[in-house]
């Protein structure tokens, strides 16, 4: 393994023109939290996440461990046939809650089926999260009330959205950001390469977020990339940062730096975040056909959520109580979560035709026509009279 892909190395000097950290090639891993939980002085992005008092990094503990009981929750919802397929972020929660805590409010996110993590630091309906994956609607939450937009199930798709956005945000004069998550596999889409195209030559506000878990479903990135993947990003004249997405402190540094970056019309930045799932692709994968455990092993070692406790106990701020809140707050999304699973309605089988068209359609309301009186000749009531509000 080599040693930026370890989470050891520095940083290439700030180049001209640029913003803190931000190069024409990522070669080195930003840290700032060893795996063993040391704290280590880094002048370039210290600065970035000096305001993270105590009592801040203590929040960011609780975020990753209720990020991760949300994951193991809906992983055994879909074990016990409550979910159709989840598809799991264990080991991925710095990276995530990161990122998702550096974001400003009217920042907008387009992401993955991953990202869970994000959505639930954007603050989302723990509920809303697992709509698609228990076959209850075609999308989770209203993009507007979080400022986030739901899942995106084709591979990379979200990259051209977000910064067909960004465009949007550079005509309305505002310093808000798009910002995209995607996984390693997703470098090798024409979507992404296209989007960045773009976001380099119009020079728009959008941050590209990769968390390069090391593999796309079977598929290890050695084998897609034969040069670390933010150097891609320089192709495209699109400076680039490689942080350790496993050090939470590093991803939020990282992150903001590119958003401030984005804020004073710097135009795009691309973010690698060295991390690993540690889990299945998604919960109909099996990784032990293709991943050597002990590779599985090394990474374990370097458990984002172990990592920020050892911190804590460094500082001494692992106390007792925090430790209960923590599990508690745990708990209580985990319950939350399990209930708004169980509990949700079946939807009515011409809910399919619901918000497909924002006004009323002509040929849309013949296809709901023609489905009401096919549902009728089965004696089916929910065919005999067509529900209000179908559009």
């Amino acid at each position: 393994m080599s040693t930026d892909e370890t989470g050891h190395g520095g940083t290439n000097a700030e180049g001209p023109g640029n913003s803190a950290g931000i190069h024409g090639s990522g070669r080195y891993l930003i840290q700032l939290v060893t795996p063993a939980g040391e704290r280590i002085s880094h002048p370039e992005f210290d600065p970035w996440v000096q305001d993270i008092s105590d009592e801040q990094l203590c929040s960011l503990y609780e975020d990753m461990a209720a990020v991760r009981r949300i994951d193991v929750e809906a992983t055994a919802l879909q074990r016990q046939g409550e979910l159709a397929l989840w598809p799991p972020l264990l080991g991925q929660e710095a990276s995530q809650v990161g990122a998702g805590r550096a974001l400003r409010e009217d920042d907008f996110v387009f992401s993955s089926y991953r990202e869970n993590g994000v959505a639930y630091c954007r603050g989302v309906d723990l509920t809303d999260i697992i709509r698609v994956w228990r076959g209850n609607a075609s999308s989770g939450w209203d993009p507007y009330t979080i400022n986030m937009a739901t899942p995106q199930i084709i591979i990379g798709a979200q990259t051209l959205h977000a910064t067909g956005y960004a465009m949007g945000i550079q005509n309305d004069g505002a310093d808000s950001v798009a910002v995209t998550f995607f996984g390693d596999g997703a470098t090798s889409e024409g979507d992404v390469n296209e989007a960045m195209v773009f976001a380099a030559s119009f020079q728009a506000p959008v941050v590209f977020f990769c968390q390069n878990n090391h593999w796309a479903i079977s598929e290890p990135v050695r084998l897609q990339s034969h040069i670390q993947l933010a150097d891609r990003a320089t192709g495209f004249g699109i400076p680039s940062l490689r942080v350790d997405g496993n050090d939470v402190l590093a991803v939020m540094a990282a992150t903001r730096v590119a958003l401030d970056r984005a804020r004073r019309g710097g135009g795009p930045t691309f973010i690698e975040a060295v991390t690993y799932r540690m889990g299945p692709h998604t919960t109909a994968d099996d990784p032990t056909r293709y991943r050597d455990a002990n590779e599985l092993e090394d990474w374990a070692a370097k458990d984002p959520i172990a990592r920020v406790k050892s911190l804590l106990e460094r500082k001494g701020l692992l106390t007792e109580n925090l430790q209960q809140h923590v599990q508690d707050k745990a708990d209580a999304v985990a319950r939350e979560m399990r209930a708004g699973c169980t509990n949700m309605p079946d939807p009515e089988p011409l809910d399919i035709f619901k918000h497909v068209y924002s006004s009323p359609n002509s040929w849309l309301d013949r296809q709901q026509d023609h489905y009401s009186r096919y549902l009728a000749s089965f004696g089916d009531p929910a065919g005999a009279n067509s529900p209000e509000g179908a559009h």
